[in-house]
């Protein structure tokens, strides 16, 4: 009998050992069920600020997400733009959707565009590059170009108010060098879809030794505009205007607080305008604006633009040194009175 009972004894115990194992077990089981729904539930918070996902799931605010090796930026669930990055020259925007959802860019050599010419395969559409530093040419494609090659992505944000692409890039000469690099804010405003607004600012870093930002118009704020939007071509029907009054050819080479480029897309007239800030390294500055679509803020150029002693322009920055420059891409509606271009930059330049 004494047998039996220590057997039923140890039965009994073994079973509450099971219940108490199984027990926590389940406690355990639901404590990380519950941790990773928090987890996921903060993410998504994070992410997705409350009252972001309207009632058909669409972002209200600006969307950036990674498709087939490019960023999408969508504008309350409006395709804005595409970030290239990946085995390209140099980082750039394309295509890049103006008011009311109208193409401002050139689509060659990316795609091939009605109307368009095949000049200058480097202008891809939105882009920032420069064609003298440390006498390498990161500006054209040519067989002696260097690269801007995309490091890094530093930030990638989402949200109601604003998206923010932050990036930080290696300048390599034709030789494998890395002359210096850069730091990248593309800042994509949510606007009404009558406007689209980009701040895009730059950081130039003289991390792998003294840089020289040579003296040459062949830079570097850049856009390539649609054909219709240039003042000259079969298709051309644009407009420049400077904040000085300048108008269309004369607006070259002329230091303004900003200019404007208007023309007719699809039948709409549009127009960008691009704000060089008060706080920026030798403001106001030269404008590379050509009758042929080029749009380029550029303070470096001088001795092409005013006619001086070849290196008027160069500027040096030390080792271990950086210069920024902050610049607004503002997209509108109409010639530059009907977008009251002036006011706002006004506005931009008290930011």
């Amino acid at each position: 009998m004494t047998h039996k009972g220590g057997n039923c004894r140890d039965l009994f115990v073994a079973k509450l050992q099971n219940l108490f194992i199984i027990s926590t077990m389940y406690f355990h089981l639901r404590l990380f069920i519950r941790s990773t729904c928090l987890a996921v539930l903060a993410a998504f918070i994070l992410f997705f600020p409350t009252g972001a996902l309207g009632g058909e799931n669409v972002f209200k605010g600006v969307l950036i997400s990674p498709v087939d090796g490019k960023l999408r930026v969508e504008i309350n669930g409006e395709f804005f733009t595409e970030y290239h990055y990946q085995d390209v020259s140099r980082p750039f925007f394309y295509p890049v959707m103006g008011p009311e959802g109208h193409a401002m860019t050139r689509n060659w050599p990316m795609a091939e565009g009605e109307g368009e010419s095949h000049d200058h395969p480097h202008h891809r559409s939105f882009w920032y590059a420069h064609g003298d530093i440390n006498g390498h040419d990161f500006w054209s494609e040519s067989d002696k170009a260097g690269t801007t090659r995309h490091v890094a992505f530093l930030r990638i944000t989402s949200g109601r108010k604003a998206g923010v692409i932050k990036t930080l890039n290696h300048l390599v000469a034709k030789d494998g060098k890395i002359v210096g690099s850069d730091v990248r804010t593309m800042t994509i405003h949510n606007r009404p879809s009558s406007e689209r607004i980009v701040d895009f600012d730059v950081e130039v870093r003289a991390s792998h030794g003294e840089i020289v930002m040579g003296d040459t118009k062949e830079g570097s704020m850049a856009l390539r505009l649609a054909p219709t939007m240039r003042l000259k071509g079969e298709v051309a029907q644009g407009h420049i205007e400077n904040s000085e009054g300048v108008k269309d050819g004369e607006t070259w080479g002329k230091r303004a607080k900003w200019v404007d480029y208007y023309g007719p897309v699809k039948g709409n007239l549009v127009g960008v305008a691009i704000f060089d800030h008060p706080g920026n390294p030798r403001h106001p500055t030269w404008w590379h604006v050509r009758d042929y679509g080029l749009f380029a803020a550029n303070p470096f150029g001088v001795h092409h633009f005013e006619r001086k002693e070849a290196g008027t322009g160069d500027l040096t920055i030390k080792k271990g040194g950086n210069l920024k420059w902050a610049y607004r891409f503002y997209f509108h509606q109409g010639d530059t009175t009907t977008g009251q271009v002036g006011h706002r930059y006004e506005l931009f330049s008290k930011e």
